[in-house]
């Protein structure tokens, strides 16, 4: 059964971000207790390589602050953009 990435915590995302190879993403899935086999591994990793995200951008994605420069708040919970 497929992973559904909806159930995934932000946590296992940016862990499988860093993986280099689809053997690595395959033993970080068996640590958290995911099920992934070796061609899913692979897609995602092809998938993967098609995204790249500046270091500012990543940071506030992983952190959960807005998108927006100018937001007076900063914060994904208290920006009303």
């Amino acid at each position: 059964m497929p992973i559904n990435r909806n159930e995934l915590t932000k946590e296992q995302i940016l862990k499988a971000m860093q993986c280099k190879t689809a053997d690595e993403l395959m033993a970080l899935a068996k640590a958290e207790d995911l099920a992934i086999t070796k061609d899913e591994a692979e897609a995602y990793m092809v998938e993967l390589s098609d995204v790249e995200l500046d270091e500012d951008t990543l940071k506030k994605t992983a952190g959960g602050l807005c998108y927006m420069e100018d937001c007076p708040k900063h914060t994904m919970a208290d920006c009303v953009y």
